[in-house]
């Protein structure tokens, strides 16, 4: 019984993914991706049915990381809410906006991906669909939030969204720039001056 070569999904992975970020999606041919990792085409297709069945496979880690990061904030915000502290909800401080910026940077090819080079396939819009995901929880959260008489202010969905766009697309630009990690998290700092949450939100 043969036994499976496991080291070509991670050379066309590896491959691909300098394919992808150095062209635009739709200039990606599978072949070369096949040529430069020294595979049969027949290999690829055996492991990804596609070109855009290889692209989620590329950003999958970080799409995961993005989840959790939603899930987690989440999941303390409750914890407050429950434990009547709203103090650190939505308090985003220098040292907070560095996290996200590290965390950003620890899977910045990922995030390359995403924000540069996603047209074409189902992440096209991946700010937009994004803020939605936030904006959505943010918002439940919020609705809690007045239901519990904690705060009596209910910001408008509409402009809600607007500001979390205006927020996330310049938490993003740094990685849309090729800035190093450095000037980001320079840039962050300012960012965190710039966006008040807490006065925003009424906590």
């Amino acid at each position: 019984m043969s036994v499976a070569d496991k080291t070509i999904e991670p050379k066309i992975l590896e491959c691909a993914k300098a394919e992808f970020l150095s062209k635009l999606y739709e200039d990606v041919s599978l072949r070369e991706v096949c040529s430069k990792a020294g595979v049969t085409t027949g290999a690829l297709y055996k492991r990804f049915s596609n070109k855009e069945a290889l692209f989620d496979a590329l950003v999958a880690p970080t799409i995961e990381v993005i989840k959790k990061l939603c899930d987690n904030t989440e999941s303390f915000n409750y914890d407050q809410l429950n434990k009547m502290d709203m103090k650190y909800v939505w308090d985003m401080t220098p040292e907070t906006h560095k996290n996200i910026i590290n965390l950003m940077y620890d899977n910045y090819d990922g995030f390359r991906l995403l924000l540069c080079h996603s047209g074409g396939t189902k992440y096209a819009n991946f700010v937009h669909d994004f803020v939605d995901e936030v904006a959505s929880r943010s918002i439940a959260f919020m609705r809690e939030v007045n239901k519990r008489g904690v705060s009596e202010f209910l910001i408008d969905e509409e402009e809600f969204h607007m500001l979390l766009t205006a927020y996330w697309s310049t938490m993003f630009e740094p990685i849309k720039h090729g800035l190093p990690r450095e000037k980001a998290l320079i840039h962050c700092e300012i960012v965190a001056k710039l966006f008040n949450w807490t006065a925003v939100l009424g906590f």
